[in-house]
């Protein structure tokens, strides 16, 4: 129903940057929010950053609030996640989410297959 790719994931150097994209495509009206999560290895995975699509209500995980920050593009149904002051810790595999009701909290439905995210020490 909803595709998600994506992109702008690697290898960078701790206090470094990185954006990732990612782009959905078919029933995107469906869309009410779109999300970033990750996992590390051996961890759960975990919630990053998310953009509600009406009125870019933005929520963030503790750990990133301040380096990290999601934006979106409506016209391109696409979202980013620009990160800053990367950690070795921030090392994980990223997942973008889309999901279908955002009321108080985001419900995520739809997943991409990952962009992997490595800072090296």
């Amino acid at each position: 129903q909803v595709q998600l790719v994506e992109s702008g994931g690697g290898l960078v150097q701790a206090g470094g940057s990185l954006r990732l994209s990612c782009s959905a495509s078919g029933r995107t009206f469906l869309v009410a929010g779109m999300g970033w999560f990750r996992q590390a290895p051996g961890k759960e995975r975990e919630f990053v950053a998310a953009i509600r699509r009406p009125d870019a209500n933005i929520s963030y995980e503790d750990s990133v609030k301040g380096r990290f920050t999601i934006s979106q593009d409506n016209a391109k149904n696409t979202v980013y996640l620009q990160m800053n002051s990367l950690k070795p810790e921030d090392t994980a595999v990223y997942y973008c989410a889309a999901g279908r009701t955002w009321v108080t909290t985001p419900q995520f439905h739809y997943w991409g297959q990952g962009t992997q995210v490595t800072v090296s020490s």
